[in-house]
């Protein structure tokens, strides 16, 4: 028969066979008495010794509580160990001759101990990682006590990004909108999850009526602010400066302002992250602005630049070396002797005042790192900052009487297995609303079709990137049905013909309810209303110089780098 041994009874046995000779069980009484036993009678009445010893010890170590165990084993109650692994033989070891008087007298211990602890002060419970606050970091909010967040969902702040005071609400007005926030998207998911994926792509009753109150709501955000109103904003703005946000109110619509409170709400709980992680500390290592070129920029994420230069908390940067400085002063001095006036590598594009140039980061390492530096000042997905060398960069740049003046770029690897076309792309604050990150996207897929390729942007992509590249989409596919004649349309056609991915065709045509399932196909719809609509925006904008013309491209694909 097989005999299960727990750990306990492991050590009971090392115990006995090492420093333990003359120990008896006090139930074995009547076997002390046979002294003209054999010696071999007497090993056998030994081992059953031990078997009724362990089996009483070990139903007293599983009856026993888990916190008693611990508090013993913290007061040192059982005997170390020596470096042979056996226990050192002294009176104080545990008395195996006696299962039930050792368990009762641990027993008696742990009580003492209880009542021990009584006697001594409370100790408080250690806080969790996300609990633990630095209670001398204040609110640089004049007249803010650090109380509350504008998440609603943490006790304190230490930052102007979740600081309640600054965006004018209180710590119970962030609670009560966070509470609401979690029931609206507990909402949103469960209606998401009723509905498949692609046969059902007509909204429901519920969505036709919630977008008819949108644009009921979203009628009277133009009207303007009165005059009363006007003098409220202007004294709100005397009063606190800087120091507080301007008024919202009345400026648009209450379902945009909602919009808006809730985009600052999830960016202030990502900053929270970071800091939490250690990414980022309060108050320091996160540059908040940057001085490039005559502009003054704010920052919207972290960028690992240097410690000595991120703690500054402000960062002067040449906009046509791309080189960072600490001060004012040392920047006026570089600029006076840096004879940079466009991107290092070939133009391969120019109309107009537009230039896009070439840039092999194996051959321009330095300048291509720190584009990738002050990327990641504006995009929150980016990784990669210094393994710059199987990339190459386009950097569109904006010419005057100075010089080429930085827009935008986008880097694209040398040799893509999944035939990406964009690995990152990025239009500077000052330029963005203006049309360039289109023309971006259209420069990307242009070198696809001269390359004879379908391209796709890399995942993930950023907010800003989605909306741009789902514009961009959109107007190809509405272009094209627009002139398309026929009455079968191919989606494998329309990617040929414009370089876009069928996946990305395909999702476009489902936001667009484009794509209907009927009686086991897949279905295109012509909806003239969204041509129509295309149409006049194309009128509207007239002949814009922000496109991109195939004709200007003085540019062919590299080979065997």
């Amino acid at each position: 028969m097989l005999v299960l041994i727990t750990p306990n009874q492991q050590l009971l046995r090392h115990m006995v066979g090492s420093g333990s000779d003359g120990t008896e069980d006090s139930d074995s009484s009547a076997e002390r008495e046979q002294t003209n036993s054999s010696e071999s009678d007497g090993n056998t009445a030994k081992r059953q010794r031990l078997t009724r010893a362990s089996t009483r010890l070990s139903q007293s170590s599983q009856a026993s509580d888990t916190p008693d165990l611990k508090r013993a084993a913290d007061h040192d109650e059982s005997p170390p160990l020596t470096p042979t692994g056996n226990a050192p033989s002294s009176e104080s070891e545990l008395d195996i001759s006696s299962p039930n008087a050792s368990h009762d007298e641990s027993l008696a211990k742990d009580q003492a101990n209880r009542d021990s602890d009584k006697d001594l002060p409370h100790r408080p419970k250690r806080r969790r990682c996300h609990e633990t606050y630095n209670f001398n970091m204040k609110c640089p909010t004049p007249g803010c006590n650090s109380l509350g967040h504008l998440t609603g969902k943490h006790e304190r702040h230490f930052a102007v990004s979740g600081c309640p005071l600054y965006h004018n609400l209180s710590a119970d007005e962030c609670k009560v909108k966070a509470v609401s926030r979690e029931k609206q998207e507990e909402e949103v998911k469960e209606e998401n999850n009723s509905r498949h994926a692609t046969r059902h792509q007509t909204p429901t009753s519920k969505q036709s009526r919630y977008k008819e109150q949108v644009s009921e709501m979203r009628k009277g955000r133009n009207s303007g602010l009165q005059k009363e109103q006007k003098e409220k904003h202007m004294e709100h703005r005397q009063t606190h400066s800087n120091t507080r946000e301007p008024l919202l109110e009345n400026i648009t619509s209450e379902y945009d302002l909602e919009l808006f409170r809730k985009a600052q709400a999830r960016a202030s709980e990502d900053l929270e992250k970071l800091r939490i992680q250690g990414q980022i500390t309060e108050g320091s290592n996160m540059i908040k602005t940057i001085l490039f070129g005559r502009y003054e920029l704010d920052t919207w994420y972290h960028s690992p630049y240097p410690e000595e230069y991120a703690r500054l908390g402000r960062l002067y940067v040449c906009e046509f070396c791309l080189k960072y400085m600490k001060s004012q002063t040392i920047l006026r001095r570089h600029m006076a002797k840096c004879v940079w006036k466009h991107p290092p590598g070939d133009e391969v594009y120019r109309k107009g005042g537009i230039s896009v140039f070439e840039v092999d980061g194996k051959k321009n390492k330095i300048y291509c790192q720190n584009l990738c530096l002050l990327a990641k000042l504006f995009l929150d997905h980016k990784t990669l900052y210094y393994d710059v060398e199987p990339f190459l960069f386009y950097v569109m740049t904006e010419a005057d009487n100075t010089g080429c003046h930085l827009v935008g770029y986008f880097s694209k690897e040398k040799n893509s297995f999944l035939n990406y076309n964009v690995s990152c792309i990025l239009t500077m604050p000052q330029y963005m609303r203006q049309g360039f990150g289109k023309m971006l996207i259209d420069f990307s897929y242009l070198l696809s079709k001269v390359e004879e390729k379908v391209g796709s942007p890399e995942r993930p992509l950023s907010d800003l990137g989605l909306i741009s590249y789902r514009s961009y989409w959109k107007e190809v596919l509405l272009r094209y049905m627009c002139t398309f004649q026929g009455k079968e349309i191919s989606i494998k056609e329309i990617s040929q013909e414009t370089a876009v991915n069928p996946v990305d065709i395909v999702s476009t045509l489902q936001s667009l309810q484009m794509l209907k399932y009927w009686k086991g196909k897949h279905l295109v719809l012509k909806r003239q209303d969204l041509i129509d609509e295309w149409k006049a925006k194309e009128i509207k904008r007239g002949h814009s110089n922000k496109t991109i013309d195939p004709s200007s491209l003085k540019w062919t694909p590299p080979k065997g780098t």
